[in-house]
């Protein structure tokens, strides 16, 4: 796939730093959206060569295509930054609507998913698309490693869906077409049943297999 400019808004989290060292070991360059860039510099967090850091608007103005990894409380926020500067560009969300304390229990917003929500916010000028809920951060880690997990990716439009399935392909990952949009409420919901499991037989590396394709 040809090299791509991918913002990861929220990479200083687990996920969104794994995110960018696979990305940036595949070829990509990677700039990570921060709300404070100065202070995420000043704290080390090492993303490895290839990787810059900036504001999120900053990220997303450069980026082709953009990942939000910011935890649910702060998807709005960011999202009304960046929304303009998204537009006509693939926003792959990755938020779970988890509420605490009660992680492990499926709770999904009355909108029906943070998806949908992240839509919503960004306009029908952004094409959305839902994956990542399910992948272990702990997968990401290390660039090197196989991932035995798959990623359900949702969204409105199959052009966009396959081009995330492609980019999430070439970090060790099979994605697979798991229809609209709306769809994503079940995979925001597997991340509690997930947790519940990776706490119950204490580990963290739980994930999902689809059979049969």
């Amino acid at each position: 796939m040809t090299p791509r400019i991918i913002a990861i808004l929220g990479g200083a989290g687990a996920l969104g730093s794994g995110l960018a060292k696979r990305f940036a070991h595949a070829g990509h360059t990677v700039i990570i959206g921060s709300r404070d860039p100065a202070r995420t510099l000043s704290e080390g967090a090492d993303f490895g060569p290839g990787v810059t850091v900036a504001a999120h608007a900053d990220a997303a103005t450069h980026a082709e295509i953009a990942f939000l990894t910011v935890p649910f409380a702060g998807q709005s926020q960011v999202l009304t930054l960046v929304a303009e500067a998204l537009a006509g560009k693939i926003l792959v969300d990755a938020t779970v609507p988890l509420v605490p304390p009660r992680v492990g229990r499926v709770q999904l917003p009355a909108e029906g998913s943070a998806a949908l929500i992240a839509q919503n916010l960004v306009g029908g000028h952004v094409r959305v698309v839902s994956a990542l809920q399910n992948v272990g951060a702990a997968h990401l880690a290390h660039v090197d490693a196989p991932i035995a997990c798959d990623v359900l990716v949702c969204g409105d439009q199959a052009e966009a869906r396959a081009e995330v399935i492609a980019l999430i392909g070439e970090i060790g990952l099979r994605g697979l077409h798991a229809g609209p949009l709306a769809n994503a409420a079940a995979a925001e919901a597997l991340t509690s049943v997930l947790i519940s499991i990776n706490r119950f037989y204490k580990s963290d590396r739980a994930g999902l297999l689809i059979s049969g394709i």
